[in-house]
């Protein structure tokens, strides 16, 4: 018997407009997993149990009284929040036991949006401390675990929202990626996982841009809920330093998830852009089968070395200890920070400013580089991470060493978005051990349309909503 959680996004989208399902029955039924399952997957840091109730119970009334065509797009849909991001009223922790609280004045350009159009927000989704690490697991809730094998960690730094969707506690989640925050978790959890061009979604009003590695995205089960997501939360927002060139009028992004992509050139490495990074045979055998898949369906597919080479990672590491620097916390209460951010944050404090600039002037460089090479080609195809999921406290470490292991499981990801180009993780693969290994296509800067329509192709080749997580 088909159940809730079942239904794709757009199904229950479906099935709201056309009153075969109520917002306040779908709401209900999330969260009664969500207090059922929540804790045992570490995906919730705060349920909103409150405050969805009210909100479907408005959307509720809407269904009753608009037509179809006035509804908003997402009218009824339980969407979690990923705890980065401020909900007005509700805690707002960042993972951090500085903050546990810390309550929003106001929403987020990318919140605010989501409730325009009409989503229920069920809860604020467990994250690493600030979003530092690529892994969740935090000084203030149950780690991140996927639900193919609860000893193993759902990845980060969005973990909490792939664990979620992976395990039928919302039909799809809001995520962000500054270093592979969405792809990393959608590989351990076996969901697809939409990072968006640089500038096509805002992150107004309360971050800064900075260089621009971050943006939020979406974690769904299918690629065609990804480009649902993504419909209503590609805006631009005054001051915002990036945009990215709007699709003409009249299209959405859902509609390029339904077209045939055509015949493409896309080139393929799976060679690490660092030195002495071993990939897996699970992830290469995942990356091969990929290939393969591709010139099946008429593709041109061209092997090619990495576009960037090694020396672009300590430029990489600079910024991001300056990214985790940039967070203000009291002096007196830098103790209580995680050990990776005391470290991280201590490393950007003994480097300077003209060193900060040379490391973002160097990175754009490494990127214009990349850039020219990847040029002829519609995507490009790569391992999502380097190894399958590993085991929770797998990098709790001393702080130098949890980095050298985090490099060792996702070599691939951050230099995609040091370009900005729109990226994805796709789960095509599966361990014998029965774990979701994922793949990454990643697509020309402005180039979502042709990369959803390039992953539809390969959902419909070869269907993933078919394997489920095992007791969920």
């Amino acid at each position: 018997m088909t159940q809730i959680h079942d239904l794709t996004a757009i199904g229950l989208v479906r099935a709201v407009r056309s009153r075969e399902l109520s917002p306040v029955e779908i709401t209900d039924h999330y969260l009664e997993r969500i207090g059922r399952l929540g804790d045992r997957l570490g995906a919730f840091i705060t349920v909103t149990a409150e405050l969805a109730r009210e909100q479907a119970r408005m959307a509720e009334k809407q269904v009753l009284s608009d037509t179809p065509d006035d509804l908003p797009p997402l009218l009824g849909l339980p969407v979690p929040i990923k705890d980065l991001d401020p909900v007005a009223g509700v805690r707002f922790t960042s993972g951090s036991a500085l903050h546990t609280a810390r309550v929003a004045d106001a929403d987020s350009d990318v919140v605010a949006a989501l409730r325009a159009a009409g989503a229920v927000m069920p809860g604020k989704t467990n994250t690493p401390e600030f979003g530092s690490p690529c892994y969740t697991e935090n000084d203030i809730a149950a780690p991140a675990r996927t639900p193919w094998d609860t000893s193993l960690s759902a990845g980060g730094s969005s973990g909490g929202a792939a664990a979620a969707v992976a395990a039928g506690l919302a039909p799809l989640a809001h995520g962000s990626d500054g270093g592979g925050s969405i792809r990393i978790p959608a590989s351990a959890c076996g969901l697809f996982g939409l990072k968006p061009t640089r500038g096509r979604v805002t992150s107004g009003p309360f971050k800064p841009d900075f260089i621009g590695l971050a943006t939020s995205g979406a974690l769904a089960r299918t690629v065609a809920d990804a480009a649902l997501m993504l419909d209503v939360i590609a805006v631009s927002g005054p001051g915002d330093y990036y945009t990215a060139p709007p699709l003409p009028a009249g299209e959405t992004f859902l509609d390029h998830a339904r077209r045939d992509p055509g015949r493409l050139r896309i080139a393929r490495f799976s060679t690490p852009p660092l030195p002495d990074v071993p990939v897996h045979p699970d992830a290469e055998a995942a990356y091969r089968a990929t290939a393969d898949l591709l010139t099946a369906l008429g593709h041109d597919v061209e092997e090619i070395a990495p576009p960037f080479d090694p020396s672009f990672m300590p430029h990489f590491e600079l910024v991001w200890a300056a990214m985790a620097a940039a967070n203000p916390v009291p002096p007196g209460d830098e103790h209580r920070l995680r050990p990776i951010n005391r470290w991280l944050r201590e490393r950007a404090r003994a480097s300077s400013i003209p060193a900060y600039m040379a490391a973002t002037a160097a990175l754009q460089a490494a990127m214009r580089a990349a850039l020219r090479g990847m040029l002829p080609y519609d995507a490009v195809l790569t391992p999502t991470l380097a190894l399958p999921p590993v085991p929770v406290g797998h990098f709790d470490r001393d702080p130098a060493e949890e980095f050298r292991r985090m490099v060792l499981f996702t070599p691939f990801t951050s230099m995609f978005n040091v370009t900005g180009q729109p990226s994805v993780s796709l789960p095509l693969h599966w361990s014998a051990d029965g774990l979701p290994i994922g793949v990454m296509l990643t697509g020309r800067q402005g180039g979502e349309p042709t990369l959803l329509a390039l992953s539809a192709q390969l959902e419909a080749a070869r269907p993933w909503r078919a394997r489920t997580p095992p007791a969920w």
